[in-house]
């Protein structure tokens, strides 16, 4: 920045350069006090590491770099009414309560409406489960404190529970959709009751279907000027778009969107244009316009990089598919108190189990397995040969190699890999998804131009690492063209092992996989 300033280029006069936690804060409150005088907004102050060494050493974090800090003033507030409470179903089925708030100006603009998350935020609860708002419940003619969340974002903090008229409502959940009746369930995770209610509809919901079209045409997936909301929901309404590749027939309905009230001949021949120029979209935009549930675009992206093409991706998940854990696992997966450990000792212990037992007698030593997880067994299957019998059935449905391949993908993981798993299980998503690419052909991902020694391969980091961290050493690896797996398969070429390398190093020596340590990775990618 100094040297852009020598050159003449203007910049920002109050920047400075701080030497510890005392001169940043220093700043930041100097800073807050002229806010008031400048000529455009700001909401706070960004620390930097002021070494571009250390910025690439650090690195970045998705889209977030590891080596700034935003520091926000504090935000504005304003009371007003809570006038009612709306419920949005989006393209994953979630129902999303939206405060109606009487208008209030508030930060710079008017506010009249704010998210209320969840209904366990209506009444007052955390996703902790712990008391937000002091556990005072939202109800409807209440007057509530609004702040917009570092100066964008309007919130909801608190309740002015003194100021509650006598005919304040409670807000009933829905437990039906709003836009299409069906059931609506809190889906029950590993260990614990989700937070989100969804709408068991999928794709009989018109607003789930709406609202995955527009996400897909939308600016960071397929990016096509002209099909903004508005168009999409018009064109759904009158039945000319109700799945992605009807989008690329718009062509065929020309007729009659020239027809339409605001549809010129220029402005629908540049939609149409605009349609097929987004026919051979990037392979990462197309993954994250399908909008599959938890693939955003980070993970989109990684995997995009780690397959190159769709067909290797597709591939992978259907085999995914076929070798992911059958229902008896995933039952035992979800019993309280059966964490991973438990999980995996019971599997183990599975053929020396005798069905005569009784957990109310006192349950069978089992290495890793505590008299929780026996509790829990018991509250979720019964009598003791009942759950002999679903440690059996589970121990036979465990996941394959080919699923956790795709969870082991470096940045992936199990959530991702079972949303995966989901997407193309069903039948008529891999339908329609096959009419969609009878219409676009997604890239091929570029790959990394590197002439790296470790470039293409499939690389595991284990142990301790003493020069570098883990993540700092996936980075570079992926920089260099390398594909970061997070277990060893025969698939894998290269693992680099630090001190208290464990069952990965076994693992290597049993597939004949290359073992280095961290010396000998540096000078391999000329880090030395």
């Amino acid at each position: 920045m100094a040297a852009l300033e020598s050159l003449g280029v203007p910049v920002n006069p109050g920047m400075r350069v701080c030497n510890d936690a005392d001169e940043l804060l220093a700043a930041y409150r100097a800073i807050g006090a002229g806010r008031a005088k400048l000529a455009y907004e700001i909401d706070g102050v960004v620390y930097k590491v002021d070494r571009l060494d250390l910025q690439h050493r650090l690195g970045f974090v998705s889209r977030s770099p590891r080596w700034a800090i935003a520091h926000k003033f504090p935000a504005e507030r304003a009371e007003t009414v809570l006038a009612g409470i709306d419920i949005q179903v989006g393209r994953t089925g979630a129902l999303t309560p939206v405060a109606r708030l009487e208008p209030v100006f508030v930060g710079g603009v008017t506010v009249t409406n704010a998210t209320l998350h969840n209904a366990d935020y209506i009444a007052g609860v955390g996703a902790d489960g712990d008391p937000i708002r002091d556990g005072k419940d939202l109800r409807i003619g209440d007057t509530v404190v609004i702040q917009r969340a570092g100066d964008v974002i309007p919130q909801l903090v608190d309740v002015v529970l003194e100021k509650r008229p006598e005919g304040a409502r409670k807000f009933v959940f829905p437990t039906t959709c709003p836009r299409c009746g069906a059931h609506v369930t809190r889906e029950i995770e590993p260990g614990e009751v989700a937070i989100v209610a969804r709408c068991t509809g999928g794709l009989n919901c018109p607003a789930q279907v709406v609202e995955r079209l527009k996400h897909f045409a939308s600016r960071r997936a397929l990016d096509i000027e002209g099909l903004g909301d508005k168009q999409i929901e018009e064109f759904f309404e009158i039945g000319i778009v109700k799945e992605p590749a009807d989008i690329f027939r718009l062509a065929d309905h020309r007729a009659m969107i020239s027809e339409r009230e605001g549809y010129g001949e220029k402005s629908v021949t540049n939609l149409l244009a605009a349609i097929e120029a987004r026919r051979t979209p990037e392979f990462s935009r197309f993954l994250f316009g399908l909008g599959i549930r938890d693939i955003g675009e980070t993970t989109a992206g990684v995997l995009a990089r780690y397959f190159e093409t769709w067909e290797a991706f597709e591939a992978a998940c259907l085999a995914a598919v076929k070798a992911r854990a059958g229902e008896a696992y995933r039952k035992l997966v979800r019993v309280n108190g059966v964490g991973p450990g438990a999980r995996d000792a019971l599997i183990a212990a599975a053929p020396s189990l005798k069905a005569d037992g009784d957990l109310l007698g006192g349950a069978p030593t089992v290495k890793g397995v505590n008299t929780r997880a026996w509790q829990g067994l018991a509250e979720a299957f019964g009598d003791w040969p009942v759950v002999i019998a679903a440690i059996g059935d589970a121990a036979k449905q465990q996941p394959q190699e080919a699923f956790f391949a795709l969870v082991n993908i470096d940045g992936v993981g199990p959530v991702a890999a079972e949303r995966l798993c989901d997407f193309f299980e069903e039948e008529h998503n891999r339908a329609a998804l096959a009419r969609l690419l009878k219409e676009v052909t997604p890239q091929a991902e570029r790959k990394v131009a590197t002439s790296s020694p470790v470039a293409g391969m499939t690389v595991v980091f284990t142990g301790t690492l003493e020069k570098m961290s883990r993540d700092e050493a996936k980075a570079r690896a992926t920089m260099l063209g390398a594909k970061v797996s997070g277990s060893v398969s025969r698939k894998t070429d290269l693992l680099v092992a630090g001190p208290g390398a464990g069952s990965k190093l076994k693992d290597a020596e049993t597939h004949g996989v290359k073992v280095i340590d961290e010396d000998a990775w540096l000078a391999l990618i000329g880090d030395a």
